[in-house]
């Protein structure tokens, strides 16, 4: 066969799928029906009353396939799933990094998978007495001694860490004037909503040009810009290191003022993995904060969860924590009782959380050790800076003057959009080439955002082979006159590039209307 030939692929309608290589181009299920008859054959129940107490229901639309059918579809489709076992996910801000197997294998163990949550406390003394032991390794790591691990994700982290706040000054009879928190611009979308969901009016700090926080004057202006002594502020959300990769320097500074105003310092816990093992946010001010287990300690992250995101407290703010937690008599560990702390906030969630994350997480936590855990962050931080300083000549690394970035590298479009091409080009672009593309267009403090963490885990030849790619791309549009071969990027995908903006504003639910 000459190396010029082109296959021709015939399009055959229904009847076949677009297959190229082994790589399924999957029809929907209901395109595969070939009958009104499905592959199981079951007579009707004569006479038999549904358990449930309501008519039976008609027709409810379920393509009538046979089992060989219906397994394929669905574990072809599982091929198409991207994932960290398949390639690098230098998501910013997510924190894809591997997941020990180790952590899989002990959470599969059965004295912890197969236990039920109201089971007697003296039957799973094991699983308590790791609940317990994960309290203790947080407050250590953190400096926050006092622990709640019930919360089933960070969002959920993020509303318990603000009502503990929240149910402080009710106890204390200042919720009337505690009405502001304080919040930049730079802070994960959660953090304004959470403390809106709350009942707070969130006041918000610019994003100076160095990609912090403020100066330490600005945030006076922003912490008594209604009350001279500051009274009406409840308390600050910052995430830190913040969302621009960076470390926010001055913030001890600012919680002191915060504290002598009588508010509370939360920081989102999300960065943990940029500073675990390192520095102590207790020891900068920190009141309450949660931590995404999937992002430090490794466990599963995607797909919808199971998430995990416990949070830490000072002393002075354990008495509103939500219930229950895990409490150690002698030699003997039990949940909380009701009525055992009459100041808690109350039940978050039902049962203890989600106990297999807290399996893995533990896992994680003792496989590394002390000296384990502070080289997790400095290999984070290692590797963000090798992407940061290889592409700095490259594209527009804003913050790249100020210092070295902490766990992840921001870049923008900027170079690129004066020869027509955006950020979603560069990165659709990075999918023809067989990468997972960086967060995109966040975090809004600028246009064009592209926010790349590589994490600790991965090897210097992975990250090496996303930098070649990523510098060819920049050449290639620096070269000029690839504007349209950008637009139309990618073209080797089953799909093609969708018309996000229609997508959005018009989504078809439903194969058939």
């Amino acid at each position: 066969m000459s190396a010029e030939k082109t296959i021709e692929f015939k399009d055959e309608g229904k009847m076949t799928d677009d297959n190229r290589g082994l790589h399924y181009e999957e029809n929907l299920l209901w395109e595969k029906e070939r009958s009104d008859t499905s592959g199981v054959d079951m007579p009707k129940p004569a006479g038999a009353p549904l358990r449930t107490g309501h008519e039976a229901r008609g027709d409810i639309g379920l393509p009538q396939v046979s089992e060989p059918q219906a397994l394929r579809h669905f574990v072809r489709m599982s091929t198409w799933n991207y994932s960290i076992d398949h390639g690098f996910f230098p998501l910013g801000s997510c924190t894809m990094k591997h997941n020990p197997r180790l952590n899989e294998k002990l959470a599969r163990l059965p004295g912890f998978a197969a236990i039920h949550p109201l089971q007697p406390a003296s039957t799973v003394q094991g699983a308590l007495g790791v609940m317990y032991e994960l309290q203790n390794w947080l407050g250590e790591l953190t400096g926050l001694k006092s622990v709640c691990i019930t919360p089933a994700a960070g969002a959920q982290g993020e509303l318990a860490g603000i009502m503990t706040i929240r149910r402080k000054h009710e106890l204390s009879g200042e919720s009337a004037k505690r009405r502001i928190i304080l919040t930049p611009d730079s802070s994960h979308g959660t953090n304004p909503a959470t403390a809106a969901m709350c009942g707070y009016e969130v006041r918000n700090i610019p994003t100076k040009e160095t990609g912090g926080i403020l100066s330490l004057e600005a945030f006076k202006e922003a912490l008594y810009k209604t009350d001279e002594n500051g009274e009406d502020v409840a308390g600050m959300m910052v995430t830190n290191p913040n969302t621009c990769g960076l470390f926010e320097s001055g913030v001890k500074d600012m919680a002191d003022l915060l504290h002598a105003a009588g508010g509370y310092f939360y920081m989102d816990g999300a960065n943990f993995n940029a500073i675990v093992g390192k520095v102590r946010p207790a020891d900068f001010g920190v009141d309450v904060m949660h931590i995404n287990l999937h992002k430090t300690f490794s466990t599963p992250h995607g797909g919808g969860g199971p998430g995990s995101g416990p949070i830490c407290c000072t002393e002075e703010l354990a008495p509103y924590l939500p219930k229950p937690l895990v409490v150690k008599d002698g030699d003997a560990y039990r949940l909380e009782e009701d009525g055992e702390r009459e100041t808690t906030l109350g039940t978050l969630k039902g049962f203890q959380g989600q106990f297999g994350m807290h399996v893995r997480a533990l896992t994680y936590m003792l496989s590394h050790g002390k000296d384990g855990l502070r080289q997790v962050s400095e290999d984070a931080v290692l590797n963000a800076n090798y992407i940061l300083r290889s592409l700095e000549g490259h594209y527009h690394a804003p913050f790249a003057a100020n210092g070295h970035c902490m766990h992840e590298a921001l870049l923008t479009d900027k170079r690129q959009k004066e020869k027509g091409v955006s950020t979603l080009d560069i990165a659709k672009m990075l999918v023809e080439r067989g990468f997972h593309p960086m967060t995109v267009y966040f975090p809004l403090v600028l246009p064009g955002t592209m926010l790349i963490e590589p994490t600790e885990t991965e090897s210097k030849d992975s990250i090496d082979r996303f930098i070649t790619v990523m510098k060819e791309i920049a050449e290639e549009v620096e070269a000029g006159d690839v504007e349209e071969k950008y637009h139309s990027m990618p073209i080797a995908t089953p799909r093609r590039r969708l018309d996000e903006v229609k997508a959005a504003r018009n989504p078809i639910l439903r194969w058939k209307n």
